[in-house]
């Protein structure tokens, strides 16, 4: 520790001794003591009261089978209204509310559903608060789950997406979900012609990147989807600028005549997915028609391109049109 350190450090220390011993010092924490002692009084009043609280209470089933499907939402916590002492309600307000457990067994009808009505649930609540709390309001004020034992049936998953890129990208392949087919439960049969499922429609634009969303199924009613959210893997390139030289082919030509063009190749630019920037270019022809000649203006035929492949984008021709001489064949 340095000495200069060691002299601010005592410096300090002096001047809050200086402050705690004056008068004004004293009288400051005279004044927070007398603070801290009301502050504990009010508590001990507020604790001994009759007080309502709005509490939230997360619930979970136990002893669930491994048999059954639950057809329908298990609500992940009740809000419970409560009146009660203060001192008794204070552990739930300040602290961690614990979960409360609900046996399966206990309310497991053999008609497929599981109920837990208004009364009971009320009961569940005065054990879980004790014995001397009053239930104001509960939110929802009962259970109903529906069930099922029969096995589920397994269907395709339709991807329902209309994803554009950004300028100067492209979505370069299809767009792919983490899991192919899902599972289908019902209390009820089925119907034979369910024999697949489509993702929420997802519609998004000027994408930049490979991009992955969360796709939720479309629900059915009456249905458990297992699982009822899939990733979707859209994958997206930036476009690379390519060329190539693309020979002039004349067509219609008849057998005792050529035709010769000038230039005798036009340069052919485009734009390719990144990925496919390096692989063997397709051939590519270019073409000028020979009975075009007689309506020819400027002595040059237009240069017409053979269909481009699909991941070709922008292809652009230079020139687009050709000087060009037809000369009868020699005889051999």
């Amino acid at each position: 520790m340095s000495t200069t350190f060691k002299k601010q450090l005592s410096d300090l220390i002096n001047r809050v001794h200086d402050l705690i011993t004056s008068t004004r010092g004293r009288e400051i924490l005279l004044f927070l003591v007398f603070l801290l002692i009301s502050y504990i009084f009010w508590l001990l009043l507020t604790l001994n009261n009759e007080v309502q609280e709005d509490l939230e209470v997360p619930i979970t089933l136990t002893n669930v089978p491994d048999s059954v499907t639950l057809i329908s939402d298990v609500p992940p916590s009740l809000k419970v209204s409560v009146r009660d002492k203060g001192s008794s309600l204070v552990r739930y307000s300040w602290g961690e509310v614990p979960t409360m457990k609900i046996n399966w067994d206990n309310y497991r009808h053999s008609s497929g559903k599981f109920l837990l009505g208004t009364a009971d649930l009320n009961a569940r609540l005065r054990d879980y608060f004790g014995a001397n709390s009053q239930i104001v309001t509960i939110t929802p004020d009962s259970m109903r789950i529906n069930y099922t034992t029969r096995p589920g049936r397994r269907v395709a998953v339709k991807v329902n997406a209309d994803v554009h890129p950004a300028l100067g990208w492209t979505v370069f392949g299809p767009v792919t979900a983490n899991v192919d087919s899902v599972w289908l439960y019902s209390v009820d049969d089925l119907p034979h012609s369910l024999n697949s499922v489509e993702t929420v429609p997802i519609v998004r634009s000027g994408l930049k990147d490979t991009t992955k969303f969360d796709a939720r199924i479309e629900p059915i009613p009456g249905v458990r989807i297992i699982p009822d959210r899939i990733i979707l893997t859209v994958p997206v390139e930036p476009l690379i600028a390519r060329k190539q030289y693309v020979s002039v082919i004349g067509k219609n030509v008849p057998n005792d005549y050529t035709l010769i063009t000038f230039p005798s190749k036009v340069e052919v630019s485009y734009l390719v997915p990144m990925s496919e920037f390096n692989s063997e270019p397709y051939v590519l022809k270019a073409y000028v028609d020979y009975n075009e000649a007689r309506h020819a203006r400027n002595g040059k035929l237009k240069v017409t391109m053979s269909l481009m492949p699909e991941l070709y984008r922008n292809a652009s021709m230079t020139p687009d049109s050709v000087e060009y001489i037809i000369e009868p064949k020699r005889a051999q």
